[in-house]
């Protein structure tokens, strides 16, 4: 019997309760490239925690897989703070099974002398975050696979600060889970641990929202706004903190305000995805809105369309928004005296006009791998500086630091401010847009993927990465490549003098191209999807406003040049 058929088997073992024996049995017996895909693997850790389809296997989130990582982190908390009293929050989606699951994890907590606080209904991943330090936990879970098809969840874990676990407590926890087997799970719980929470971390999240993204701004009753909250948790806070704040136009998408993990209004409840707006932004042009913003199933990310010079709505990237959210924070810090000891953040596979952005606020700006868990860090790691705000591309934003994740619930209220403050002074936030390319330089960004499902996807991905790596790029759309960053190794090349210089970062699969001209492509398999991702950044100088449609044009042709000749 090979490897999978022995994990299988081991399936149907009294370990595992009878709806699941029989689920793996039917598979064994009826489907063996269901059976391989199931347990060719065990689910791990990625820049977004566990993220998987639903179903009985090592390779699916389940209760069993979950119940192991909890059955691990409850072992390394309670090593970790030996004389403590042991606190938890959690925290779901609107996924099928996030609030069954939601309660499994909590029972194995509890089961372990843990403290439970559990949400009584669906939240939203960034009040999770925020409810770590209000209530004061060592840990805090929340049951989401973010905007992932209905057919997946996932479960990420915070720590004390409020942050995703990063090194070393990420490496520590996964070798704790790994030490054990499923019959280590402790299943009996004790219902006195576990206690239901609502309206009183409710309103303390919505309080601090609103005092975070609320910047006074003018013209507020002259916004129009529309919202979609895309089927997902958002639309438990989001109206709130527009409403505290002043903005009463605002047109809700009733036929995706309902909680639904089937999504059905949408192919894929992903706001960098433009179908996923299209009810939102025909609602907007008919009604005349300035904005529209819609958001992920756990709240974390958004989206965003306003109005183009054409008079348009149109999507917006998650660098543009990232930008110009940034700008405005910087402007309100410099009116409020900067200190000298700000900084703002990115990531590696986000625009460079980020860089341009803070030496003209001569402010510092941090850069960080692919995921907030590393800007929370950031955020750690340097106690005597102030965060101001920051992002990256895939449509995520934090403002201040009260919450240690992508915060599309603050980041809204932000948007608007933005939005009504320009309109307030006859300009838009698409115009002040364009003014950052004046001031800054004409950034432009793509990105491409390519999907590659089950064992043979992953096993093209990685040849893809090898052959990207192993077979350099020398020219890109007509310009020398000067430096090569390889940060599974930390190196990078300079091909020009031939000197390594090391990266001081933590290492990861991704490789970035860095030509003469200052265009960027960078290749990163995804660390919750079966994916990979190639990102490319163009640039220009715009000089003048009245040039703006025919330079956009021009990178829009550089990039479709250089997605043709990567080949992707």
């Amino acid at each position: 019997m090979d490897l999978i058929n022995q994990r299988a088997e081991y399936w149907t073992t009294s370990v595992f309760d009878e709806e699941t024996r029989n689920e793996i049995i039917s598979i064994l017996q009826n489907d063996p490239n269901e059976l391989n895909d199931r347990f060719y693997k065990d689910l791990e850790f990625g820049t977004g925690g566990i993220r998987g389809v639903m179903g009985a296997g090592t390779n699916r989130v389940n209760k069993y897989t979950l119940g192991k990582s909890t059955q691990g982190l409850s072992n390394y908390i309670k090593a970790s703070y030996p004389t403590e009293e042991w606190k938890v929050v959690i925290a779901y989606d609107c996924r099928h099974n996030s609030k069954s699951l939601a309660r499994t994890v909590a029972e194995v907590l509890s089961a372990n002398d843990i403290k439970v606080f559990l949400f009584s209904d669906l939240r939203t991943t960034p009040e999770l975050s925020f409810a770590v330090k209000y209530l004061d936990c060592h840990a805090g879970i929340v049951l989401t696979a973010s905007h992932n098809p209905p057919e997946y969840n996932g479960y990420k874990v915070y720590w004390t600060d409020g942050g995703q676990i990063v090194p070393p407590q990420d490496s520590a926890i996964i070798t704790e889970i790994n030490s054990l087997s499923f019959e280590d799970i402790n299943f009996e719980f004790n219902e006195h641990l576990i206690e239901l929470i609502d309206k009183k971390v409710d309103d303390a999240f919505i309080k601090a929202s609103c005092t975070n993204g609320n910047f006074n701004a003018s013209g507020r009753d002259n916004l129009k706004i529309v919202f979609t909250s895309l089927h997902g948790t958002s639309i438990t806070t989001i109206p709130q903190v527009l409403e505290k704040t002043g903005y009463n136009d605002v047109t809700i998408i009733e036929e995706q305000a309902k909680p639904d993990g089937d999504f059905p209004t949408v192919k894929s409840p992903n706001p960098e995805e433009p179908e996923a707006l299209s009810m939102a932004i025909q609602k907007a042009e008919e009604i005349g809105a300035d904005i529209v913003i819609g958001t992920d199933p756990d709240g974390d990310r958004l989206g965003i369309a306003v109005r183009n010079n054409d008079g348009k709505i149109q999507l917006l990237n998650g660098n543009q928004t990232m930008l110009l959210m940034t700008k405005f924070l910087l402007d309100q810090s410099v009116k409020n005296g900067l200190k000298g000891n700000e900084f703002v953040a990115s990531t590696i596979v986000s625009t460079p006009m980020m860089q341009s952005l803070a030496n003209a606020y001569n402010v510092e700006i941090k850069t960080s791998l692919t995921g907030f868990k590393w800007i929370a860090k950031m955020i750690k790691d340097n106690p005597d500086q102030d965060f101001i705000g920051g992002g990256e591309e895939s449509f995520g934003f934090m403002v201040g630091d009260f919450v240690r994740d992508k915060d599309a619930v603050t980041s809204t209220l932000l948007a608007c401010e933005i939005a009504a403050s320009a309109k307030s002074n006859n300009s838009s936030f698409y115009q002040e847009l364009i003014k950052c390319y004046l001031q800054f330089g004409f950034y432009k960004e793509k990105l491409v993927y390519l999907i590659k499902k089950g064992l043979t996807g992953a096993e093209e991905i990685k040849q893809m990465m090898s052959d990207f790596k192993n077979n350099p790029l020398k020219i890109i759309d007509a310009s020398k490549v000067v430096t090569i960053d390889d940060y599974n190794s930390s190196t990078s090349f300079d091909i020009d003098t031939g000197i390594t210089s090391k990266i001081a970062i933590p290492k990861s699969n991704v490789l970035i191209y860095t030509t003469e001209d200052g265009t960027k492509v960078a290749a990163r398999p995804s660390g919750t999807e079966p994916k990979i991702k190639f990102y490319i950044s163009v640039n220009d100088s715009l000089n003048d406003i009245e040039n703006f449609k025919n330079k956009d044009k021009e990178l829009d042709d550089k990039l479709d040049r250089i997605v043709t000749e990567l080949g992707v």
